[in-house]
């Protein structure tokens, strides 16, 4: 028994070590004053400034987070649309095919979908006009595209396993479809709707190989600006940048945790 407990240690220890000896030594060296990465030259906030005067990287978070903040709301509205479809509706003809259709883009290659897409919106734009040019706008679409199939599947099983009889009950009790989905339904999937947002959110604002494709040339987003600077070496704005995304992130599960905790407490 002590030799399992001693092997499993051992384990978890090399495993985290394995995680995050990258990212500590990541966060090391963006207070490097050197500006060679591989230097040491002594401790400096000197890249936190330049991060924030350098115009092109300010940009592209501000481009990314309009982008994944419009394109996750799209995709939370179609998710919820396409899941209360495959739930609600009961057996219609091309369910299977709507079922099959909102899954692909889980298992799609990011390649292939962004060359899809890449297609059609050149496409459109013959035949209709539009989208005029690709930027801002197909990238929004885009990410939509590929967001809403992981909040139909989460707001999906939270319908499966929601109790019909409480909305049943409303219907009884006169409730319109209207009142019966924004006053009952949509608080009790409320977590599943907030949980496919902040997903749909995280993954608009770390896409690369889609938004590579279907984006103009005057918009990149962040991490377009990161994947064309790593390529000629890692500069000390990027170890920056990173430290600050690892800063939010921490933040954020650390008030998520102590929130859940205090309603434990609570129950």
């Amino acid at each position: 028994m002590q030799k399992r407990s001693w092997f499993l240690n051992t384990s978890a220890f090399l495993g985290f070590l394995f995680l995050y000896i990258p990212i500590i030594s990541l966060v090391i060296f963006s207070f490097n004053k050197s500006k060679l990465v591989t230097v040491w030259g002594g401790w400096s906030l000197k890249w936190y400034g330049e991060l924030f005067n350098n115009e092109q990287i300010m940009s592209a978070v501000w481009l990314s987070l309009k982008i994944a903040f419009v394109s996750a709301w799209l995709a939370v509205v179609l998710g919820v649309l396409a899941a209360f479809a495959l739930t609600r509706m009961g057996r219609f003809k091309g369910k299977m095919l709507l079922s099959g259709m909102v899954s692909a883009p889980l298992v799609m290659p990011d390649v292939i979908t962004g060359l899809s897409l890449l297609l059609l919106f050149v496409a459109m734009e013959s035949l209709f006009g539009w989208p005029a040019g690709r930027g801002t706008l197909t990238i929004i679409i885009a990410h939509a595209t590929f967001c809403m199939a992981y909040v139909a599947v989460i707001v999906q099983a939270r319908l499966s396993d929601l109790d019909e009889s409480l909305e049943e009950a409303a219907m009884d009790l006169g409730a319109k479809p209207s009142t019966l989905f924004f006053l009952v339904t949509l608080p009790l999937i409320a977590p599943a709707v907030i949980s496919g947002w902040l997903l749909a959110f995280t993954l608009s604002l770390d896409d690369l190989v889609i938004a590579s494709f279907v984006s103009g040339p005057g918009d990149s987003t962040l991490p377009m600006v990161i994947f064309s600077k790593v390529r000629l070496g890692v500069t000390p704005e990027v170890n920056a940048l990173a430290t600050l995304m690892i800063l939010i992130v921490a933040i954020g599960v650390t008030v998520a945790m102590l929130q859940m905790r205090r309603k434990e407490k609570q129950v």
